[in-house]
């Protein structure tokens, strides 16, 4: 586990986030100024990279649409080339409170990733149906193949050490739910600890939610499908650099 103090940076994917982002900058940068932020833009075709800019946040600017998963990779391997050993995730809409990113980071003194857990006793947040159904399977299971107590695998709001952030930047899966679901399946087979720390999620600023009741059916069958294709493809080592660490 780090020796030394981390250089975390606050990682947001964002696409077309123009109503929500700004206060959610300005958020952080009033709660956690000493922290520096980067936003992926996933290809929007709205005034999010304005807004960003506006704030003198840098931005990796992405052609066209990749996902969560195609965003966070490019800010994994912006963190490695820049620098920085801690990654820190956290949505764009407003949903996590930059608060909790420092707790978040001190997780990572025992553990290599970071789950910032919305059901685990803190908070309101609630999923109902198939689509909470698939969470506390997915958990299950993710906890089981990681050895450890989980309650929410799919939480988009997550801090990332050292060793993950080196695996992450080769490595990390763009599928839908990759992000989540297959991500900490290869990092689990990597060798790499996960634990999460409970926390209260908000509700979303601005902009349209990426979920609606009517795809709770179709999460259910994604989910099992993103588990079934991270258990059968091959396991993935960690990078030489970080093996020898």
């Amino acid at each position: 586990m780090p020796s030394t103090p981390l250089r975390p940076l606050i990682v947001l994917p964002a696409f077309n986030e123009e109503q929500a982002l700004g206060p959610v900058l300005d958020e952080i940068s009033e709660a956690l100024p000493t922290i520096d932020c980067l936003v992926v833009n996933d290809g929007s075709s709205d005034a999010t990279v304005a807004v960003a800019h506006g704030r003198g946040v840098a931005v990796v600017d992405l052609p066209f649409n990749l996902g969560v998963g195609g965003a966070m990779r490019a800010g994994f391997r912006y963190a490695q080339r820049n620098g920085y050993t801690a990654v820190v995730q956290v949505d764009a809409d407003g949903q996590h409170d930059p608060r909790d990113v420092p707790r978040l980071v001190a997780e990572l003194e025992a553990a290599d990733i970071a789950i910032g857990a919305r059901f685990a006793g803190v908070g309101t947040y609630t999923a109902r149906g198939p689509r909470r159904w698939a969470m506390k399977v997915l958990a299950s299971v993710i906890g089981g193949i990681a050895d450890t107590t989980l309650t929410d695998a799919t939480s988009g709001f997550k801090a990332c050490g050292p060793r993950a952030v080196a695996l992450f930047a080769a490595t990390y899966p763009a599928e839908y739910l990759g992000d989540t679901v297959e991500a900490l399946v290869i990092a689990a087979r990597a060798g790499l600890r996960i634990r999460q720390m409970p926390v209260a999620m908000r509700d979303r600023q601005g902009g349209v939610p990426s979920h609606h009741p009517v795809k709770a059916a179709a999460y259910l069958a994604r989910a099992g499908m993103a588990l079934v294709f991270a258990m059968i493809r091959p396991k993935v080592a960690l990078p030489r650099t970080e093996v020898a660490q």
